[in-house]
């Protein structure tokens, strides 16, 4: 190994040659999925970071102040923090509880500013979310998490100005599993008692927004088997299951729920409560794809309004990178969703 560094020093500025590194000397599974996984958090930092720079990434540019690291459990983890976008036009303004994504496994709420930025400036009062990452926290401390932010949330909204009668959820990747979840734990009543807290509150979102979800954690092979995904990206969906819900084994009928709320959805259990609309957004080229489909087609059985947005050629978070057609016209439309669902 030390052999393989001298010839070519991993460095994350350089994820080009960490992959060529990898395939060209055949490094052991466990090495090359590190490397792999250095890249992409990497990749996603440095844009996060570059991107706050940006002449038009300063909040009050856009009628926005932003309060940091408020703490949503009383606990002094970092991972238990989130930050508040809030417009400075007269209030109140309708609610958006925004979960990040990374695969469960990497990224927070700092990463993720620009979602905040993007539904403040259309009039939302966010509150965006970081919260405990495997493999170090494995299932359930994401989702347990997510839902003590959402009991927070339901508390102290309108002490910022916030109107609860119109509450929206938001997140990608990770986080739109998260969200979905929420989503579940508002609508059915669950054993888990940190869903049972947020069935409690009573508070269930007008609008659901889960873009490019991974929607089931368990059986990731499920990609490669419709078709012929390459390595690296393979190695990044097992990272997630992996790492995120490492033993299922043994466990009774609807223990993980909370990861794959898209197997609990295509049961097709009634709700207690309505579930909200869902807006659906996903590039033809993401590898999640298919679980896009499966959930709208879920949402359907289920007599659910749902809106599925496939968008050619793009990636995986494509609406990111802000500066892109596709994620302009993606953005466009959730604008357009939540003004059908959530009173202006």
């Amino acid at each position: 190994m030390q052999r393989l560094h001298e010839a070519w020093p991993l460095d994350a500025r350089d994820p080009g040659g960490i992959i060529r590194l990898m395939r060209e000397h055949s490094l052991p599974d466990r090495l090359r999925s590190r490397a792999g996984a250095l890249v992409v958090d990497n990749f996603f930092r440095a844009i996060a970071t570059a991107g706050r720079y940006h002449p038009r990434a300063r909040p009050e540019r856009h009628q926005v102040e932003v309060v940091r690291n408020v703490p949503y459990l009383d606990d002094g983890a970092p991972e238990h923090l989130l930050d508040i976008y809030r417009p400075t036009t007269p209030g109140p303004w309708p609610v958006m509880l925004y979960v990040h994504g990374g695969g469960f496994r990497i990224l927070s709420k700092d990463t993720h500013w620009v979602m905040g930025l993007g539904y403040a400036r259309r009039g939302y009062l966010v509150f965006n979310i970081s919260y405990r990452l495997a493999p170090r926290h494995p299932f359930p401390a994401a989702v347990a998490d997510a839902c003590a932010a959402y009991t927070w949330v339901a508390r102290h909204a309108a002490a910022y100005g916030g109107d609860l009668s119109r509450f929206a959820l938001g997140g990608e990747s990770a986080g739109a599993n998260l969200i979905t979840s929420l989503t579940i734990a508002a609508c059915y009543p669950r054993p888990e008692p940190f869903a049972r807290a947020v069935f409690d509150t009573g508070l269930v979102p007008q609008a659901v927004l889960p873009a490019c979800g991974i929607f089931q954690v368990s059986d990731v092979a499920r990609f490669s088997r419709r078709r012929k995904l390459p390595r690296f990206i393979g190695d990044r969906l097992a990272e997630v299951s992996d790492s995120y819900l490492p033993e299922t084994a043994g466990l009774p009928p609807g223990a993980i729920d909370l990861a794959d709320p898209l197997v609990a959805l295509e049961r097709g259990d009634p709700p207690v409560r309505p579930l909200p609309p869902f807006f659906l957004p996903v590039g033809t080229r993401d590898p999640l794809l298919d679980d896009t489909r499966r959930m709208k087609a879920a949402l359907d059985r289920l007599g659910v309004v749902s809106e599925a947005h496939y968008y050619p050629g793009e990636l995986h978070a494509f609406h990111a990178l802000v500066f892109r057609p596709n994620a302009r016209k993606c953005w466009a439309s959730a604008y357009a969703f939540l003004d059908r669902h959530i009173a202006r």
